[in-house]
């Protein structure tokens, strides 16, 4: 795993780890619009086999991350690191947390529930909307 922490690509001195993490968070909004057009094109098998894999490349990403941190030094390495307060950086390292928990959480609910209306047959249809909003 020493690859991990080799120099990155985007230029910067972040390691290979945190420039894949990053690009595949920028793309994200990018990717997200894509499984919406194909659901607007009426493609739902795609759209959902889509809207899984997403998921999943992201859940294993996340998790790529928070290994390559924690080997990395962690919270504590940043912060020594860093000119900023130490109470400063821990209030946006709990917001993040929290931002992106309900994030998995929610985006996880609305595959199983998408999977539930799918199997009791009314996605697409009646539960089209609720299913939008939740998206």
């Amino acid at each position: 795993m020493n690859y991990m922490f080799q120099p990155g690509f985007l230029g910067t001195q972040a390691p290979f780890f945190m420039d894949v993490v990053m690009l595949v968070v920028a793309l994200l909004p990018l990717l997200i619009g894509v499984g919406i057009l194909l659901a607007r094109r009426g493609a739902y098998g795609a759209h959902r086999a889509y809207q899984w894999l997403v998921f999943v490349v992201s859940v294993v990403v996340v998790g790529w991350f928070e290994y390559g941190v924690r080997v990395g030094g962690g919270f504590h390495d940043f912060v020594q690191h860093s000119t900023l307060p130490t109470y400063l950086l821990l209030g946006v390292l709990i917001c993040h947390i929290a931002v992106s928990l309900l994030t998995i959480i929610l985006w996880a609910y609305t595959l199983i529930h998408a999977e539930y209306a799918h199997s009791i047959h009314t996605l697409p249809g009646r539960s089209r909307l609720p299913h939008r909003r939740q998206g």
